[in-house]
């Protein structure tokens, strides 16, 4: 044997006992992913390699990588590992839709008996080794002390970045939160900017995590704008779509098309103003009439694009369209052209796919879901997916993409959310989108989501992101966002009544706060804190050499300046007491409306004339319930009414008068119409006068700090104005600092704050009880334990003082869906039918159902808690129908609800009633709410 080189002895570099120990017990842990490794049809990427060797180790992970590279193989494997080493594992996902999903895939791989199923309303085999659920029934599991936790060994979390959504994100925090430290956590995540700041707080709260981030897709993804000239690649030639910079040369080709068009709208808007004014002075008219704007970009018509994408290869394609009515107006045009992209043999086998899948579907109920129209679609290998679809719909359009006989498909956002249903090309009708509020550009984040799914791994060597042309659409403004690859993940964690009653009957006041302290909004809030504290130390640095720089030699400058300071305060404060006045006296009117009063409200959005329907004499938040001139219904609140409000004159309101019927609202706007000409519009604000003569004894307090500045030794020095700018330079500086002292102050403890203002309100409604750290949960407290839903308290308090006890268990079922149903925005001018009409049983209950509300929302405001949801009774009527029986068809009858909603709205409410059935405290209403449950878990809705 050779001797070292350097002469030392030949086992020096040989692992001594203890390294050959823990690497023969690294082996052993890692057998199995290998043997995992082999039983793949593709080599791991390095991250996934390294993210499966980690969990090999028994280690956390957070893995951030994008859409379609793969993440799920890393889920994959540690639940292949916990399944072999004797151990639970649980795969948790944000939607039903994805856990289905899942579910069907993981029992092809172990077996029906090792898998089970949990969501809301879906149990199966729920005890297996393998669980499937979403993120929220696993939350409800630790909040009741589970035992099938015991020996959970692994939670995939996939989907994680979905903790940013801020309707249901706060789950996932409270679930990484609250699980044993025993069990081990792989989060899942799209590629986010701040993966690290997201992987420390799991470090902080999980323990040992790691953190693995890839930024490489797998499949390369270049992007392209759709125009009615062709499709044209969206940078310039030489520009690397995979790494394309901040700010990348756009194709110059696109430009020149939009720059020709523009030059030639122009021309043709000049020569027809000219032709216009020639036309005005002879009397004459435009031959061929028609309009004189300018033409502008239009959109290609959508079966040429399709054309398009399939004579360049480009299909299978998803076409996302931000609307569920235009998912389905896009199949219906393509269709109308005469498109079929199927042959007969794939039409035939789409047939017998769906013949099926479909064959258990109620005969009555096939009118209703148009499934004949629906079918015909899918043979021409063209379809829409939505949330309006019954899940059934949904789940046979995604087999047919899968296996390759479905060729479009015209989708909303809802399908980037993790199913599997990869295509070669991902089409983006708009770059904008309606957000419930108000049409919004897409972000960075949004456009990576939904062209993430371009491109099949071990298919297609390239995926294809293309925009089409619509009116508004900017090259650079899509250039910025197909270059920018990552968006933040920000925390949208708050505690729900729900969760501060099981934190505190779990913990106490003490360790809830501390509980919530550790959540990742309150982390990213503590992280922001420390860049403040940075700032305020350079300030004071800052103020001390401004303080140096006012040295005068005739006395104390930094006195003088104080003086200055106080009268420009003062000055300001006159104008700010004027306001104050105002603001008290609005109160005092607020408070004091009655019904019938007309009053003028002085500006911002809600200015104009309202009439006041149900009154609220709360001296602290009056919030009456006001009729505009224009039939809109608010409730006005003293934080919207900045200019005031005056009273202009009385209108009779019928005694009757129903808010919730728009025609009845519109009576009454006419009758304020024609009533206008007897108010009085110009009515003085006492207010304001009053506020007036206040500051006039204000200045009388400024005059004697004039004096008392005039009389300083410092107001006579030549260099005083220098002085003076240095001064306010300190001023300004201090005024910075102590708004980044109150900042710190906020910030640290937020999410606790909320907490104990959830607690307070729990405290007036006699949920909790104590003061101080001695604070109990009461009986009623406990019954919120299991009450799960975003108008919890509203739910506990109509359950409590029985406001449903009365109804049929059809009539519950329509109550329960006032506090789930969010209104759309066509929902606002239609008359909602109330079964018994609007002053029966059930049309009783709903009222004394928003009564309740109102006085639980008005609580939240006097403890500074956001507004609540209110009760909506959009489909009281056809949940009605459906719990008594009838068909799907007679049900949706009258109503705009797609099929789709309604099995999902169904869904939901036998999942509250559920709830309603273990804590009402009332026997006969338990019994109701199973009765419900009974009934509407049929036809399409039990699928």
């Amino acid at each position: 044997m050779t001797p070292p080189a350097d002469g030392g002895s030949s086992h020096a570099s040989e692992p001594s006992p203890a390294e050959r120990y823990a690497a023969a017990k690294a082996r052993t842990k890692r057998g199995d992913l290998e043997l995992f490794i082999q039983s793949l049809k593709f080599p791991l990427d390095d991250f996934q390699r390294e993210a499966c060797e980690v969990v090999a180790d028994g280690h956390s992970v957070l893995v951030a990588a994008p859409t379609g590279a793969g993440k799920t193989i890393v889920g994959e494997y540690a639940l292949r590992h916990a399944f072999d080493q004797g151990e639970k594992a649980f795969y948790t996902t944000p939607i039903k839709a994805l856990s289905n999903q899942k579910f069907q895939d993981l029992r092809a791989v172990y077996g029906a008996e090792n898998v089970g199923l949990l969501t809301g309303d879906t149990s199966i085999n729920s005890e297996a080794d393998i669980v499937v659920m979403t993120t929220e029934v696993l939350r409800n599991m630790i909040y009741a002390g589970s035992r099938t936790l015991d020996r959970l060994g692994v939670v995939v979390l996939d989907e994680v970045h979905y903790l940013a959504d801020r309707f249901r994100g706060s789950v996932w925090e409270e679930v990484i939160i609250h699980l044993n430290e025993r069990t081990s956590i792989v989060a899942l995540s799209a590629t986010v900017s701040n993966a690290e700041e997201f992987g420390a707080w799991l470090h902080e709260v999980r323990g040992d995590t790691r953190v693995i981030v890839s930024e490489r897709r797998p499949v390369p993804l270049w992007p392209h704008v759709m125009m009615r000239e062709g499709i044209f690649d969206l940078y310039s030639p030489g520009v690397d779509p995979q790494n394309p910079g901040p700010t990348p040369a756009l194709n110059p080709e696109i430009e020149a098309i939009t720059r020709r068009d523009r030059t030639r709208d122009s021309r043709s808007s000049f020569n027809q103003g000219r032709h216009g004014r020639n036309q005005h002075r002879s009397g004459g008219h435009r031959p061929g009439g028609g309009d004189s704007k300018p033409r502008g970009r239009r959109s290609p018509p959508r079966f040429a694009v399709v054309d398009v994408l399939d004579q360049q290869a480009l299909l299978p394609a998803i076409v996302f369209v931000f609307s569920r009515a235009g998912c389905e107006d896009a199949v219906d045009q393509v269709r109308r052209s005469g498109l079929v992209l199927t042959d007969e043999h794939q039409r035939r086998r789409i047939a017998d796919i769906i013949d099926e899948r479909c064959a258990g579907i109620p005969t009555e109920d096939l009118g209703a879901l148009q499934f004949d129209h629906w079918r015909d679609h899918l043979e021409a290998g063209i379809a829409a997916h939505h949330a309006g679809m019954i899940p059934l719909f949904k789940e046979v359009v995604e087999e047919l993409f899968g296996a390759g006989l479905i060729k479009v498909v015209y989708a909303t956002e809802t399908l980037a959310l993790g199913i599997n249903m990869p295509a070669r090309s991902v089409v983006l009708e708009k770059l904008v989108k309606w957000d419930g509020k108000g049409h919004k550009d897409l972000t960075a984040g949004e456009y990576t989501q939904l062209t993430g799914r371009a491109g099949r791994r071990g298919i297609d060597v390239e995926g294809h992101a293309v925009v089409v042309e619509h009116p508004g659409f900017d090259a650079a403004q899509l250039g910025r966002l197909a270059s920018r690859r990552t968006y933040p993940l920000i925390s949208s964690f708050q505690p729900s009544y729900n969760m501060t009653i099981n934190l505190l009957s779990s913990l106490g006041v003490e360790r809830s706060r501390e509980v919530l302290e550790m959540s990742f909004a309150q982390y990213q809030a503590d992280q922001g804190v420390v860049g403040k504290a940075r700032r305020a130390k350079d300030l004071d640095a800052t103020l001390a050499g401004y303080k140096d720089a006012v040295t005068c030699s005739k006395g104390n400058f930094m006195e003088y300046a104080a003086l200055r300071e106080k009268i420009a305060r003062a000055q300001k404060g006159s104008a700010k007491q004027v306001k104050a006045a105002m603001r008290e006296a609005t109160a005092d009117t607020l408070s004091a409306l009655r019904r019938g009063d007309v009053v003028k409200i002085g500006g911002g959005r809600r200015a104009g004339l309202a009439v006041v329907v149900i009154p609220d004499a709360d001296a602290s938040a009056p919030r009456p319930t006001v009729v505009t001139d224009q039939g809109r219904i608010f409730r006005l609140a003293l934080s919207e009414l900045h200019h005031g409000l005056d009273i202009a004159g009385v209108v009779p309101v019928p005694k009757k008068f129903d808010s919730r019927n728009a025609r009845s609202r519109s009576e009454l706007a006419q009758v304020v119409v024609n009533a206008k000409p007897t108010f009085d519009l110009n009515a003085h604000k006492k207010a304001k006068r009053q506020g007036i003569a206040d500051a006039g004894g204000l200045e009388r307090e400024t005059e004697a700090l004039r004096r008392k500045m005039r009389a300083h030794p410092c107001h006579h020095c030549p260099d005083r104005e220098s002085h003076a700018r240095w001064a306010e330079r300190y001023f300004r500086t201090l005024r910075d600092k102590d708004k980044i002292a109150n900042e710190i102050s906020r910030a640290t403890g937020s999410i606790a704050r909320i907490f104990d203002r959830r607690l307070a309100v729990l405290g007036d409604l006699g949920y909790v009880e104590g003061t101080g750290t001695e604070i109990s949960v009461t009986e009623a407290g406990f019954m919120m334990r299991t009450l799960y839903s975003e108008n919890d308290l509203v739910m506990s308090e109509c359950l409590r003082l029985g406001v449903w006890n009365d109804l049929t268990p059809p009539a519950l079922a329509a109550a329960v869906s006032t506090l789930l149903y969010n209104g759309r925005r066509e929902d606002e001018n239609r008359t909602p039918t109330i079964p018994g009409g609007p002053h029966g049983v059930l049309g009783t209950a709903l009222n004394e159902t928003v009564r309740v509300w109102s006085r639980v929302d008005d609580l939240q405001g006097g403890h500074h808690l956001p507004e609540l949801n209110a009760p909506h009774w959009g489909i009281v009527g056809a949940i009605h129908a459906w719990a008594q029986g009838k068909s799907l068809a007679a049900a949706l009858k009258g109503t705009d609800t797609a099929p789709g909603d309604m099995v999902r709205w169904c869904k939901q409410v036998i999942d509250i009633l559920d709830q309603v059935a273990q804590v009402a405290p009332n026997e006969v209403v338990q019994g109701r709410a199973r009765t419900a449950i009974d009934g509407m878990r049929r036809g399409v809705v039990a699928y």
